[in-house]
């Protein structure tokens, strides 16, 4: 009862803090509902960022992974901060510059608006078919497991999925629909903070396990009995092969925090693009630090339970049950639930934002007022919602490898959409013709690829489906420059800056970047 009580009671601290927060934002106009007036500071984007990034399938899935493999996995983790650095320097201040509040909003100045529509649709079937439904059905297993729902309420497994998944729903929207991108940044921003507390407990406290109660001999000993977990290398058969480093790896990543909406959206809300920088780049230093969070607990797992789960997936919440005090359970509890706000929250307020930003003034009310925009939004975001929360808990009925699955269906739209975006910032003459045959090709090629081809063939005969990404977005390259070569743009695209806000850079950025890349190429030499 008292782990229940910590948990509403920093759950309620948390909404109130941010409710606090955000009276003062105008939230009728479309800046200020969607990017939060443009201010965010440096430190509310790294927060944001983080805890966007890091929800209940993340960190359970991970952590099984590395129970299964070991510190390879974290390939997913510190390659994302070189993802970061490249975003930060590269493709933040040309966004800033343009002013925009969605990337498809650059497509259709780059291109036109077929480019936006089809980048739009892409992004909402990916977070309304993938993304949202698995946030809340990992979500709910995870709140319903820590706190034995069915028996608290007496009712089955199934029920209390259900009313798991529409409680994390409701409250969730409520927050995105709502309060617009400043309450959630914000309501992130404090989460953060006690996903990094609450997340290092738990190898704290597993170390101490091992180590009769010493964290440094706990260290000691994990090493020592466990060598084979610690080599970053993967060879052919693993889930990540070394060589996919190098190839869809980095792709994938640079997608995700360079590209991906429910990501960047937080960077588009800068006051400037020195406090965008700082918070990708303060981002960038923390996710280095990931894997103590979402691949070491898994490693300490394994030792701890000898490799004799029947499901990897169990080891996170095995450990978390194993290891933490009676007296932590709510707190961790609250910060986990944190966690899966943040991830529903952040894709449905983007979800929101591109529907009523890039679709419906664009398309359905080309006049509509500022506070038409947020409105139509608004519904729209709750029909999103209600149509996920009554998707997910259908979800237990998928198969065991759907953490997996679902990197591979995020393949559909990540290249295509990554490939138009690169081309469009590098060239001047690549038509829209271009972009709307490669974001077409782009996911027919990759369905055909893994769901047609992979299962003819066998995934053991199969390119691995991160060399596959690497292998399309070269053909896509090649597809767009020639049709830029044999029919150009009549005129050369030309970027205004639309003084939206200050895009002087952060003059610490670049020594900073080379830092956090220099850290990051040495942590696998350490690990290998």
């Amino acid at each position: 009862m008292i782990g229940l009580l910590s948990f509403i009671g920093f759950t309620a601290l948390v909404a109130i803090i941010s409710y606090v927060a955000t009276r003062s934002t105008d939230e009728t106009t479309s800046d200020g509902y969607f990017l939060g007036g443009r201010s965010l500071t440096g430190i509310v984007i790294a927060g944001s960022l983080l805890l966007t990034n890091l929800s209940t399938e993340q960190i359970v899935g991970l952590n099984g992974s590395a129970y299964e493999e070991g510190i390879l996995v974290m390939a997913w983790e510190t390659l994302a901060a070189i993802a970061m650095v490249i975003t930060a320097i590269f493709l933040l201040p040309r966004y800033l510059k343009g002013g925009i509040a969605t990337i498809p909003t650059f497509l259709e100045r780059r291109y036109d608006k077929t480019t936006k529509a089809l980048t739009s649709g892409l992004f909402l079937t990916g977070y309304v078919v993938v993304l949202l439904p698995v946030v809340l059905y990992s979500g709910a297993l995870a709140i319903n497991s820590m706190f034995d729902i069915p028996e608290l309420l007496g009712v089955s497994k199934t029920l209390a999925l259900w009313i798991s998944v529409f409680a994390i729903g409701i409250v969730g929207s409520i927050y995105a629909i709502f309060g617009g991108l400043k309450a959630v940044a914000v309501s992130d921003t404090i989460n953060a903070v006690g996903l990094l507390i609450g997340g290092l407990l738990i190898p704290y406290f597993g170390l101490k396990e091992i180590g009769g109660g010493s964290v440094t001999e706990g260290i000691s000993t994990l090493f020592h009995e466990n060598p084979e977990k610690f080599n970053a290398i993967g060879d052919s058969g693993s889930t990540i092969p070394f060589a996919t480093i190098f190839t869809g790896m980095m792709l994938v990543q640079l997608f995700y925090w360079g590209t991906n909406q429910a990501i960047i959206q937080r960077a588009l809300g800068a006051k400037n693009l020195k406090e965008g920088q700082k918070g990708l780049l303060f981002a960038s230093f923390i996710k280095i630090l990931g894997p103590l969070i979402v691949v070491v607990p898994g490693i300490i797992a394994y030792h701890l339970f000898q490799g004799n789960l029947a499901n990897s997936d169990e080891a996170y919440p095995q450990l978390v049950s194993e290891v933490l005090p009676a007296s932590l359970v709510g707190f961790f509890a609250a910060v986990l639930f944190g966690a899966i706000l943040s991830s529903f929250n952040s894709a449905l307020n983007s979800s929101v934002t591109l529907f009523g930003v890039d679709i419906y003034k664009e398309f359905i009310k080309k006049d509509a007022t500022e506070r038409q925009t947020v409105k139509a939004g608004k519904y729209f975001g709750v029909l999103l919602a209600l149509l996920a929360m009554c998707v997910a808990p259908f979800i237990a009925n998928a198969s065991d490898g759907l953490f997996g699955y679902l990197q591979e269906v995020n393949g559909c739209y990540s290249i295509p959409i990554l490939t138009i975006i690169i081309v469009g910032y590098l060239t001047k003459y690549v038509p829209a013709k271009a972009a709307n045959i490669a974001i077409v090709l782009g996911v027919v090629l990759y369905v055909i690829s893994q769901f047609v081809l992979q299962p003819y063939f066998g995934k053991e005969n199969y390119p691995h489906f991160l060399h596959v990404m690497a292998i399309l977005f070269v053909i896509n390259i090649l597809i767009m420059l020639l049709i830029g070569k044999l029919s150009p743009r009549a005129v050369a695209y030309e970027q205004k800056f639309t003084q939206e806000v200050d895009i002087t850079p952060w003059k610490l950025a670049k020594p900073i970047g080379i830092i956090v890349i220099v850290i990051v190429i040495g942590t696998f030499v350490f690990f290998s």
